[in-house]
């Protein structure tokens, strides 16, 4: 892939920052959206902003048919058969709480058993956590190995007839660890066959109110089919349609060259980092065993500190417990400083970021 001339579609790398270029390592966070996504959602609100479904007018006809143009090109980028299986919601966090509160609440009884992880990131643990309190069900939770890997033994044994629901991440946000769905999931078949692997097709309502309902009387309401039926009141035309362009332009790059991409960066940087005296990698060393993340601490510097510095030369990186507070614990440290990298960084821009480290080096004297 051209690094340079993709970073030239991203109209936030004109921005300086502090006087200096911006080297954006927080992509685990939020990505950066290219010229041609803003354009079409800047198109819909300034050409076609309206309700959708609930209209006959014209404008209404075509956000209708933006919004469901754009629920079928999803489906397609991530595989999906029929498009009716894509619910939007405003972000992963909800898209869990749906089924903690739709599926859960209904499913999960006293005594039975979810199985999650130590990496989960807090919006797949709070709200599980929060739901075994309640119902007085069993939080199981699986450690990783000191490779930063999830503990494959611990998990099969985790399993078990009373085991309801397994949910785990496939791609740490702290570690970068990818967890192997497949292998995982046969394992849950295997051992508890009757678990559901946070995935169901036959939840009642989570939100109630326009669009998921089908028929309104004074005795009763019928819902919608699905989607809908999960899609209550004015949804995000725009991010939907955002979306949809963002999935064209990642294909015309090829996924394949986006994780080797990936790959890449995060070995370079992890070679890069390891060569500095007082910084510690947490994670696989292997990069294929990680996503374009790499976590780390610089000595005894805390990690606010550390992105601090970094920003004083332009550098935008993470600091924290990355909403993941269980694992920052389980590794024993405080904090931890994140870089992450995308489709718009390149091998300079691990360059920089590897001084300002040896900057904050020099600043604390280690």
């Amino acid at each position: 892939m051209n690094i340079g001339k993709i970073k030239r579609d991203f109209p936030i790398f004109q921005k300086k920052i502090n006087g200096k270029s911006l080297v954006y390592l927080d992509s685990a966070a939020t990505s950066q959206k290219p010229k041609k996504v803003l354009d079409l959602v800047d198109d819909y609100y300034d050409q076609y902003n309206a309700n959708v479904h609930r209209g006959i007018h014209t404008l209404s006809v075509e956000a209708t048919e933006a919004y469901e143009a754009a629920r079928a090109r999803v489906a397609k980028f991530v595989g999906v058969s029929d498009p009716v299986e894509i619910i939007f919601t405003r972000n992963a966090t909800e898209a869990i709480n749906l089924v903690a509160y739709a599926w859960g609440r209904v499913n999960i009884s006293s005594g039975d058993e979810i199985v999650t992880t130590i990496m989960e990131h807090h919006s797949n643990f709070v709200p599980w956590q929060q739901l075994a309190l309640e119902n007085g069900a069993v939080l199981k939770v699986v450690p990783i190995d000191e490779n930063g890997e999830l503990d494959i033994v611990a998990f099969e044994k985790a399993l078990g007839p009373k085991t309801k629901l397994v949910t785990f991440t496939h791609v740490s946000n702290v570690l970068g660890t990818i967890n192997d769905v497949k292998q995982l999931s046969k394992l849950v078949n295997l051992k508890s066959p009757k678990a559901r692997i946070m995935i169901d097709g036959a939840m009642p309502p989570f939100l109630f109110g326009g669009e998921m309902i089908s028929k309104v009387t004074l005795e009763k309401t019928t819902w919608n089919e699905l989607p809908w039926k999960f899609e209550a009141g004015t949804p995000n035309v725009g991010g939907a349609i955002g979306l949809a362009a963002a999935c064209d332009y990642l294909d015309e790059l090829g996924m394949e060259n986006v994780r080797k991409h990936d790959v890449e960066l995060a070995q370079y940087a992890i070679g890069k980092l390891s060569k500095i005296p007082g910084v510690v990698i947490f994670g696989p060393k292997d990069a294929t065993k990680r996503g374009g993340v790499v976590s780390f601490n610089v000595g005894p510097v805390h990690a606010h500190d550390v992105a601090s510095i970094l920003d004083s030369a332009g550098i935008a990186v993470r600091s924290g417990n990355h909403c993941a507070e269980p694992l920052v614990d389980f590794l024993g440290v405080s904090s931890l400083a994140r870089a992450s990298f995308y489709i718009y960084n390149d091998k300079t821009d691990i360059d920089i970021f590897v001084e300002g480290i040896r900057n904050v080096k020099e600043v604390f004297k280690i």
